[in-house]
């Protein structure tokens, strides 16, 4: 059942020396393991491509260089061009060779070690360390504001419950020592990695867990370094050909098989729209069922057990080019997208106040967790199906009593898993103040405005809109009985749920709070909108919960 307890606790770590982490242990033999990882890899590809090496190489090689051309990045190793040209020249080459299969065997095992050197992070406990004072001190600034007295922004304990971890943690903890954990988080912001990290670390004191990081937030220097050394598996998402998602998710699978606990996001990128992932990829879901496979193949009894985790902030700092990159991408030609205003002083004083004045929270809804087929798991790690019966994972993997591979097979556990994730997701999604004041302001200006269409509303984006505050607040009041006539059916905030005004209240003033321009403003008796299209992607976090229906509105 959803939580909505009005307290969570703080756990001690599980491991308390970082050095016996498994991801520490798993750092100490990486140049192993990318030795094993590239024997993996060729195996694989030659298996899939035994008669089409040739192919393969060609096609791979072309799109690597037509992404060296268009889309460079900073972090793009020197000389990225030149590499991928000669490689296109000695696969020509290889053609006319009497050993050309050995020569193109040759050429494909030099890219899968680049992919693999490339892919495979390191943890250092030195900078792990540094990084716990740092982030300490950084989300101190997000979510305390400013008092006067000795710890000016707040004590770590303070800031501990303003990161409130909730779910079945205990349930969760007990697993780490009968098999590996992987957890899906929802993905809204550039902070989650960072976010989540810190939060099983200081908060659920689990031990750090590998986790995929887009290779674009490497562009910066200082965040590389970093991330370079915590565990990090780097993930770009130009590449799109077959060698390089084979290392990306044989990667993931061995990693797994050596205990080394994981986060991924299997949305694949930051939801534009705002929305909580409907739909996830499966990529790197299918490498949790292959990881688990190989285990019951290595004769191991250990077992992968999911952990989906949905992430609920009151603002998001990127929402506004999320939202815009949204509307671009669904609405093409008949958005128009708004020049982007310059930083003036007026707005660095207005953000720096904020950062003194204000004050946040963040919510981590650990659902329940799940074997790799999307069946329910205890605290002793036994498996259940929906009917309560206990299941064994081998019987999935069975063929004439023997466990075999069958990638048709894995790919519809893949598929049911996703299924399982999406429904977590929307079960222990936070239900906060913040949502319901954008969700209920938006639809009240879309009914008035709906003739014109919403791509006409949503490019009224320097128009102010007024909603008087009683109408909102009626409003407001309809949208929270609704909710709490279906407790059951998802989580609620810490909030207090049976006042209305002080939802009302509250979640105007958290609604975005460090944009340039204030989302939502009462003033004398009218609620303002000051922008729109931000409104827009707030409200999308309660679109899948049907509310529309039953206040009468239209489905935007």
């Amino acid at each position: 059942m959803p939580q909505t307890t009005e307290s969570f606790q703080i756990y001690r770590h599980l491991i308390p020396k970082i050095e016996d982490w498994p991801v520490a242990i798993f750092s100490k033999n990486r140049s192993e393991f990318i030795i094993s990882l590239n024997d993996f890899v060729f195996d694989n590809l030659i298996k899939s491509n035994s008669d089409n090496i040739s192919d393969l190489l060609s096609k791979s090689i072309y799109m690597e260089m037509q992404r060296t051309k268009n889309t460079p990045w900073k972090v793009d190793p020197p000389g990225e061009k030149k590499y991928w040209k000669d490689l296109s020249i000695e696969l020509e080459k290889s053609q006319e060779r009497e050993d050309k299969i050995e020569a193109q065997q040759d050429i494909l095992k030099k890219i899968i070690h680049r992919y693999n050197e490339e892919i495979v992070g390191t943890f250092n406990p030195k900078h792990f360390k540094f990084s716990r004072i740092f982030l300490t001190s950084f989300f101190k600034r997000l979510f305390n504001k400013y008092f006067a007295g000795y710890w000016r922004w707040g004590s770590k304990q303070v800031l501990q419950q303003k990161i409130k971890t909730i779910g079945p943690l205990d349930v969760i903890r007990d697993l780490f020592d009968k098999g590996t954990v992987v957890v899906l988080p929802t993905h809204y912001s550039n902070l989650d990695s960072i976010m989540v990290g810190y939060a099983i670390d200081t908060n659920t004191g689990m031990p750090a867990f590998s986790y995929g990081a887009g290779l674009n937030l490497y562009n910066v220097e200082i965040v590389a370094y970093f991330m370079n050394r915590l565990g990090a598996f780097r993930v770009d998402r130009r590449k799109k050909n077959r060698i390089y998602l084979e290392c990306l998710t044989s990667m993931s699978s061995l990693s797994l098989t050596q205990g080394v606990n994981s986060i991924f996001f299997p949305g694949g990128t930051r939801s534009r729209s705002g929305k909580t992932e409907e739909k996830v990829k499966l990529g790197l879901i299918s490498s949790v069922i292959e990881a688990q496979r190989l285990l019951l193949q290595n004769g191991s009894d250990k077992k992968i057990y999911v952990v989906p985790l949905n992430i609920g902030y009151h603002f998001v700092l990127e929402a506004n080019n999320l939202i815009h990159q949204h509307l671009q991408t669904v609405e093409r030609e008949k958005f128009v997208r708004k020049q982007i205003q310059p930083i003036t002083f007026r707005k660095v004083l207005k953000f720096l106040k904020d950062m003194f004045t204000k004050e946040s929270e963040v919510y981590m809804s650990f659902g329940e967790p799940l074997d790799v087929f999307g069946n329910k798991v205890d605290e002793n790690g036994k498996s259940y199906d929906r009917f309560d019966r206990e299941v064994l994972v081998k019987d999935y993997f069975l063929s004439d009593g023997k466990i075999t591979s069958n990638p048709q097979r894995e790919s519809i556990y893949a598929k049911n898993l996703g299924e399982s994730i999406v429904y977590a997701y929307k079960k222990f999604n936070v239900i906060l103040s913040s949502n319901v004041a954008a969700f209920t302001a938006f639809h009240l200006i879309y009914e008035a405005e709906k003739e014109t269409g919403l791509v006409h509303l949503l490019n009224q984006g320097n128009t102010k809109f007024e909603i008087p505050w009683d109408t909102y607040l009626n409003h407001v009041k309809k949208v929270i009985n609704i909710l709490l006539a279906n407790k059951s059916q998802w989580t609620f905030s810490f909030e207090d749920w049976n006042d209305p005004i002080a939802i009302a209240t509250e979640g105007i003033n958290k609604l975005g709070i460090y944009h340039f321009e204030s989302v939502l403003v009462s003033k004398n008796n009218v609620l303002i909108c000051n922008n729109i299209q931000i409104l827009y992607y707030y409200h999308n976090r309660l679109t899948n919960y049907e509310i529309e229906n039953q206040m009468g509105w239209d489905i935007v």
